[in-house]
């Protein structure tokens, strides 16, 4: 970090940017590609392979992910190439862990190519290929989309390299062809799974439970929930949410119902996405009071609402004539920052102005006005005049 202190009399405010990026809690600084300023991008690039000339620097992912997430998201590749090949000429590099962790970032950034690239380089940087560096290319592969490479990769690297798939890539395998929808390619998958004895895990079941239940394979997604109960696997909490919505996407409420309590009796605390779940279950019939029961056990459990929260619950009490809880819920919405339509918002302004409640719709266009999304909230112009004089 010494690189980086250095210029903090020279450039104050291109110090406060590298400092946002090199924190382990960066600062979004950089908003669209638009906004980006060639000469600046080059220069934070510059300066970060500075900072990596120190050891202890490139002993920390963080330091890799925080930056390269933010040209990530500006989409400058060629930045993210520049970075990594830089990289190359530290002896770190005949390290597989701190290749892997190059490999994977490659895959975020959907460069499945380069990712590829760079594991078949490894033997010339003379860096040991085994199950971790396989693991990270199969993940690239799923992170960039490409499907069809993932397969290949399976079938012919572990013969060609000695190396033995562990839980790690049956896992990602499965999570690919979930993604995909082609859940009955999962036959052979899990049979070679059992055959070299690699034994399944939670994540390897809740990745199934996801994968049946949203593809609406209800009957056999109930088979793996079955399954996992007559294995030494215990299901955490995100096995329980994708059973419970399962079960309201199928009309099981109250079955939902009996889950959401065995869950507790079992020790798993249900979390946001467990009340939404129940949530969704009443919000799908339109029946207010049991929705807003859910919203209240949430708050009582020590959870926060979420953007789902909002959006399944905002609608509704406007649709249902609640202008109160709509009120209420806004607030809570934008007090958390959670993103929701702007559309959404403005019926409930609409709304509370028709039902004389001028008070609580100027809060919430002052309060839409102010907060980090900028909600573009507005007093109806038809109704501009009756506001005025109740001000």
């Amino acid at each position: 970090m010494k690189h980086v202190a250095e210029m903090a009399s020279s450039s104050p405010s291109l110090y406060r940017r590298l400092h946002d990026v090199f924190t382990k809690t960066p600062k979004p600084h950089f908003q669209t590609a638009k906004d980006i300023n060639l000469k600046e991008i080059q220069s934070l690039v510059h300066k970060f392979k500075q900072s990596s000339n120190n050891p202890k620097f490139r002993q920390h992912f963080t330091n890799y992910e925080s930056f390269i997430r933010q040209l990530i998201r500006t989409h400058q590749f060629s930045a993210i190439e520049n970075v990594i090949q830089h990289q190359k000429i530290y002896p770190d590099i005949k390290n597989e862990r701190f290749v892997v962790r190059f490999i994977w970032l490659y895959g975020k950034a959907g460069m499945f190519d380069h990712a590829q690239k760079l594991f078949d380089e490894m033997p010339h940087l003379k860096c040991e290929r085994t199950v971790m560096s396989f693991n990270a290319l199969l993940a690239a592969a799923v992170n960039s989309n490409k499907y069809d490479n993932i397969t290949e990769i399976f079938k012919e690297l572990p013969g060609k390299l000695a190396i033995e798939p562990d839980i790690f890539s049956y896992n990602t395998m499965i999570k690919a062809f979930c993604n995909m929808g082609s859940l009955d390619s999962l036959v052979p998958i899990m049979d070679k799974m059992k055959k070299s004895g690699v034994d399944p895990c939670v994540i390897t079941f809740n990745t199934l439970l996801d994968g049946f239940y949203k593809n609406n394979r209800f009957s056999e997604a109930e088979n793996i929930w079955t399954w996992m109960e007559n294995t030494e696997v215990i299901p955490n909490v995100r096995s329980y949410n994708s059973r419970l919505r399962g079960l309201v996407e199928n009309n099981h409420v109250l079955e939902a119902e009996k889950l959401f309590e065995e869950m507790k009796k079992k020790g798993v605390k249900p979390d946001t996405h467990s009340h939404n779940a129940m949530i969704t279950a009443y919000a799908k019939d339109g029946n207010l009071e049991l929705a807003k029961s859910w919203y209240a056990k949430l708050g009582e459990s020590g959870c926060l609402p979420d953007h789902v929260t909002f959006s399944l619950l905002i609608p509704l009490a406007r649709d249902k004539d609640d202008p109160d809880f709509a009120y209420e819920l806004c607030k809570k919405c934008i007090d958390l920052r959670r993103n929701v339509y702007t559309f959404t918002m403005q019926r409930v302004i609409d709304m509370l102005v028709t039902k004389s409640m001028i008070k609580e719709a100027k809060e919430l266009v002052e309060l839409g006005r102010n907060c980090s999304f900028r909600y573009r909230l507005e007093i109806p112009n038809d109704l501009s005049f009756s506001l005025n004089c109740n001000l």
